[in-house]
């Protein structure tokens, strides 16, 4: 069954015509972020795009954007698997069928999939894809959640606000090996050095573990896109204010153990897209 479930989630997050798979990447001159609206030109070249500059002194204030409820977030059987998703990032299968979101302003119930993470390269390159005032963090986490009333990731897709993003910042501390869950989450990363590899942590850690210290009353809301192809413009995002704070060697553990095939090939760097333009869109938060 959880085989199945990180089988559906590949195929679902990432469709294209026929069903297939985008032949896209981050890494080289001729196949980076800045190429994909040739690949997937219908959507990655669209006007409402992620991720973007938040610009602080331009944010709206919206009384409708309430608190949030969580739940599974605190239940560790909740966390499944974690996997080197296709050499391009490290992802956690969560089980929708304990894990869900809604309030926060958003149109109904979401059940919660997966999280995977966006990074640069160790110390000496952030790599968040959201930036605030130009500020790009060191890392960003996004759990991805698919509203109710549409039976999988896939049709979701082709709906307005058929996802809903919960993005985290992550800044770096020079406290070692800390948090705890933190340090938890990123020993299991020897263990899915390649492409595709998969480890099951159930019952290791929680969702709450890994966002402990954050103010989940305090985000903004806009409206935009997947940030990898086919980058279809359908998702609701949040971007937490407060950042999660992870030491700076936990957070250098992404760069220097996951590969993009394997441990001959090259590390994953540098996972993010470029931000994109507002084109007219408006950020909103708590007023």
């Amino acid at each position: 069954m959880k085989a199945q479930l990180i089988t559906l989630l590949a195929a679902c997050l990432f469709p294209l015509r026929g069903g297939s798979t985008a032949d896209w990447c981050y890494h080289l001159p001729t196949c980076n972020y800045t190429t994909w609206g040739t690949l997937v030109a219908e959507h990655c070249n669209g006007s409402h795009q992620s991720p973007v500059n938040i610009v602080t002194a331009d944010v709206k204030g919206y009384a409708g954007l309430t608190a949030f409820t969580f739940t599974g977030f605190d239940d560790s059987s909740s966390v499944l698997q974690i996997k080197n998703a296709n050499g391009k990032t490290v992802k956690v299968v969560l089980d929708d069928s304990k894990m869900s979101v809604s309030g926060g302003g958003l149109p109904g119930l979401y059940r919660t999939q997966q999280f995977h993470l966006h990074w640069g390269n160790g110390s000496s390159a952030p790599g968040s894809e959201h930036t605030v005032n130009g500020r790009r963090y060191p890392m960003e986490l996004h759990i991805v959640n698919v509203r109710s009333i549409y039976p999988n990731a896939r049709t979701a897709l082709r709906h307005s606000m058929g996802l809903a993003v919960l993005a985290f910042f992550i800044e770096a501390t020079n406290d070692r090996e800390n948090p705890e869950s933190w340090k938890n989450l990123t020993s299991y990363l020897s263990s899915i050095p390649n492409k595709g590899d998969v480890l099951d942590i159930m019952n290791q850690l929680t969702m709450d573990s890994l966002l402990q210290g954050v103010d989940r009353t305090q985000y903004y809301r806009y409206l935009g896109s997947l940030t990898t192809p086919p980058c279809s413009e359908t998702v609701v995002w949040t971007v937490f204010k407060d950042p999660i704070h992870v030491s700076q060697d936990l957070i250098g553990l992404f760069s220097t153990t996951t590969y993009i095939e394997t441990a001959d090939d090259q590390m994953i760097t540098s996972n993010f897209r470029g931000v994109q333009a507002l084109n007219g869109r408006v950020i909103t938060s708590q007023p």
